[in-house]
């Protein structure tokens, strides 16, 4: 007979209180009753991360990884712990697990870990007996027994990994909004639910500042075809349906428009106008974990060039300290950071076949004497860096140049 399991994910925000929790608990045993085998991954009670990471701070400046993985794991436990007993108040049974005891094996580095494997068959077991499983997301344990955590938003990783794992029909993942919209709705009012995105648009968005789901998950999604339906905690509807291809109308170009505020943009001045020193400067912040962004060099001019790239505020630190290093030793000038910038995005499988995207996006923002720093493009997506203060106030007005208000939806 084939097994009809569903892999259901409650953000922070769906379980932030007891009163959440028993309206979770309810949705789980309606679901199980209707005849489906049901696996939640939860994570943490409202914003019991925010705070277990404050607190950590308050103790040292500098928290052990380690440790930290320690103090950000018992966020979870206690979700799956009280989730377990307001099911238990319904009638049904329920079992909860952290992630090393259902056998999520990660790598060995703390805070970001990547996941390596995962061993069900304890899940399986716990199936075969009627019971609701209950799972911590956000964690996982790696070959030396030490607890791991996935980074943020590692709870959407946890449950599509699971739902690839148990080979379920669909993994659910619950939030405080309905879905994916064109933008979002607190900056455009006039923003609309899509029904349907690819998982290409949807990792663009995700990449790109979208806050419905986390990157690496949908990276994962993507690789083994596992369908996303995102959806609200607090409403029957539907969703949006993530899945391989969508059926867009021909005139769709642009699905969304995203906005990232906390990017930083770094300038190396004066860097000796010869191969190899931009590998230098690159090469020693991928070496420590440093993602950078977008990148733009000037034209050389009298042997040097300028370097100018960008990366998220929480790497700022280390990426001076690094870069200020690599450039006194390939004998470039000052290194200078500017906070004062924000990255927004349009993405949409439409861009591939349709041309004058681009112009029709800088013309907008020309109109409303935005002006661009930098760019960065691929084949779905167009990227920008402006000035902060004006981020808000363009992600309204390229919404309205692409009529994302008036026809988002796909059939």
């Amino acid at each position: 007979m084939t097994r009809r399991i569903i892999v259901q994910k409650y953000g922070g925000s769906s379980v932030a209180n007891p009163e959440r929790i028993q309206r979770v608990a309810q949705r789980v045993v309606e679901t199980k009753r209707r005849g489906r085998e049901v696996v939640v991954v939860v994570s943490a009670l409202g914003d019991t991360t925010d705070e277990l990471i404050d607190l950590a701070y308050q103790v040292t400046h500098q928290p052990s990884e380690r440790e930290l993985d320690m103090l950000l794991a018992t966020g979870e436990q206690m979700s799956v712990a009280l989730l377990a007993m307001a099911i238990h108040t319904m009638g049904e049974d329920a079992v909860s697990f952290t992630g090393a005891q259902v056998g999520i094996l990660t790598d060995g580095t703390h805070t970001k870990a990547r996941l390596v494997d995962i061993n069900a068959k304890r899940i399986v077991e716990e199936l075969a007996k009627s019971r609701i499983v209950i799972v911590a997301g956000f964690q996982g344990v790696n070959l030396n027994q030490d607890i791991t955590t996935l980074g943020r938003g590692g709870s959407d990783l946890t449950a599509v990994a699971l739902a690839e794992a148990l080979k379920a029909e669909v993994c659910e993942i619950f939030t405080d909004v309905e879905g994916v919209y064109t933008a979002d709705p607190r900056l455009v009012p006039q923003a609309r639910k899509l029904d349907t995105i690819s998982y290409d648009e949807m990792l663009e968005m995700a990449s790109l500042g979208a806050q419905v789901m986390q990157a690496r998950s949908i990276f994962v999604a993507k690789r083994f075809e596992v369908p996303i339906h995102v959806r609200s905690s607090f409403s029957l509807r539907e969703g949006t349906m993530i899945t391989k291809t969508v059926k867009a109308m021909e005139d769709i170009v642009v699905s969304g428009v995203t906005l990232q505020k906390d990017e930083a943009k770094v300038t190396v001045r004066d860097v000796p106008d010869k191969p190899g020193m931009a590998a230098q400067i690159f090469g020693e912040l991928a070496t420590n974990g440093v993602n950078v962004d977008m990148i733009v060099q000037n034209v050389s001019r009298e042997g040097a060039t300028d370097l100018s790239f960008t990366v998220v505020k929480g790497d700022l630190p280390v990426t001076l300290r690094i870069t200020r290093r690599v450039a006194s030793r390939i004998g470039a000038g000052e290194v200078t950071t500017d906070e004062g910038v924000a990255k927004l995005s349009i993405v949409g499988i439409g861009m591939r076949s349709h041309s004058g995207v681009a112009a029709r996006m800088f013309e907008a923002m020309a109109r409303e004497r935005i002006n661009i720093e930098m760019i960065s493009t691929s084949e779905i997506k167009i990227s920008c860096v402006i000035r902060r203060q004006h981020a808000d106030r363009a992600v309204r007005v390229i919404h309205h140049a692409f009529g994302l208000g008036r026809r988002a939806r796909r059939r």
